[in-house]
């Protein structure tokens, strides 16, 4: 790693935050931008993992208050050691072994450690949409709409007729959404620092409210 003056420059930045919802900005050309709104902290390092100890490198965040009378007696003694507040999400952010000495327990990382036009990757859980055909999963064509007809939009062959079984990785109907999704590669607009909210160029996964992790884009 280059030399530089704020610690948190070197390691593969990362947060966790909500996502308040989409809106868009004016430029300075005059060209409106979609952005989403997301609450990027404060987090604070509830731990952090090294190869001897752990055998990975990693950094844990937390986000959110949690009221710890509700939290189980392994989960309080778990906080308490750390000597953190208990939190609602916990979460590991990888670091290489430069990064394990630049964080804290107990240190508080901000929105601010983004800065505008840096390139981000947006990690959520994608909207559930339940039990969906074909077409809606997997945007089959269909079948045919006349000369009677009677499979508009339920699948026909199952695939090989000689194998006695489905073939593994067959699409059809199933459950659509509410998996992880990575939207990789998206521009910070605007960064407030105090109200800890970040502003990227898009969409990212999730309904308004999700938990959401955002990391430095892991590709250049």
């Amino acid at each position: 790693m280059n030399d530089v003056t704020n610690p948190l420059e070197a390691i593969m930045k990362g947060l966790l935050g909500k996502k308040i919802g989409m809106t868009q900005i004016f430029g300075e050309s005059g060209h409106a931008c979609p952005v989403t709104v997301i609450e990027a902290g404060p987090c604070t390092v509830v731990a952090v993992k090294d190869l001897p100890d752990h055998g990975y490198r990693a950094a844990q965040l937390g986000f959110g208050k949690r009221n710890e009378k509700k939290l189980s007696k392994p989960d309080r003694g778990y906080f308490a050691k750390r000597k953190v507040a208990a939190a609602r999400h916990l979460r590991e952010f990888p670091l290489s072994e430069s990064d394990t000495g630049t964080l804290s327990v107990g240190q508080e990382l901000r929105a601010d450690i983004f800065q505008v036009g840096e390139k981000v990757d947006v990690i959520g859980i994608s909207k559930g949409k339940g039990f969906a055909g074909g077409m809606k999963r997997w945007g089959f064509s269909g079948g045919g709409a006349s000369h009677g007809s009677m499979i508009h939009r339920q699948p026909a062959s199952g695939g090989e007729t000689n194998a006695a079984r489905v073939v593994k990785g067959k699409r059809g109907p199933g459950r659509l959404g509410g998996s992880r999704v990575t939207v990789q590669g998206l521009s910070v607009v605007q960064v407030d620092g105090k109200k800890n909210l970040l502003l990227v160029r898009g969409a990212v996964p999730g309904a308004n409210g999700n938990l959401v992790m955002v990391r430095t884009s892991v590709k250049k």
